[in-house]
Order: structure tokens, then sequence, then C-alpha cells
């Protein structure tokens, strides 16, 4: 069976890996993304819905990369990661998982002590 016949059977997004995975996304945009991956609507991640989305995007190993930041970004260790423990999973995202994301700058006058 040829590798794209593999990758269509499975699922994954063997596309132009290398332009997706250095594409720069905004946090929302990260995070509309992953929710596409709450199968079951709870609006929490779990380590089965990350690893979905890890395969998704082609990397090998989802499910111990899924087990390692779902241990990373879950501060109150109840088996997900929450609304509010979301920006621990991006930092994850951006240090292990390959994902760019831009953040931005907030809103409002700029003072000196920001930058």
């Amino acid at each position: 069976m040829s590798t794209a016949a593999v990758a269509a059977y499975r699922g994954l997004n063997y596309g132009n890996k290398q332009e997706h995975q250095t594409k720069t996304v905004s946090v929302e945009d990260f995070k509309r993304w992953l929710m596409q991956f709450d199968t079951d609507g709870d609006g929490r991640i779990s380590r089965r819905e990350l690893r979905a989305a890890i395969r998704r995007r082609g990397a090998w190993f989802a499910g111990l990369r899924a087990w390692r930041a779902v241990q990373r970004a879950d501060t109150n260790r109840n088996g997900f990661v929450d609304d509010d423990e979301i920006e621990n999973l991006i930092d994850v995202a951006e240090k292990d998982l390959g994902f760019k994301i831009r953040r931005d700058p907030p809103a409002g006058p700029v003072s000196a002590l920001q930058y």
C-alpha cells in the first residue's frame, strides 16, 4: 500500500507538511481548530481528543505527545485541558508540538513598561 493510501486510510493530514507546520496562527484560530476535536462537546480537551488533533497534523507518536501535553497543561490534574488551562496548552503546543501561535498585543494604549 502506498504512503498516500495509508495516510488517506488513517485520516492523517500529510499534505504539504512543511507549510502547515510553519504557518503562524492566532490564539483564537488555534482554539477554534482545537475545539473541532472536542467530540463529546464538553468544552474540554481530553488526551484522546488531543491525540486526534496531533494525528491530524501528521505527527508521529501522537498518543505519547498527547499524554505529555495534557500532563504539562492540566494544572488541576483532572485529566482534561479546561478553558482556564488553554494557555498552558498553547505554551506546550509551541515548545513541543511545532505550532507557531501569534499572541496579539493587548488593546489600548501601550506604555513603556509593557515593552
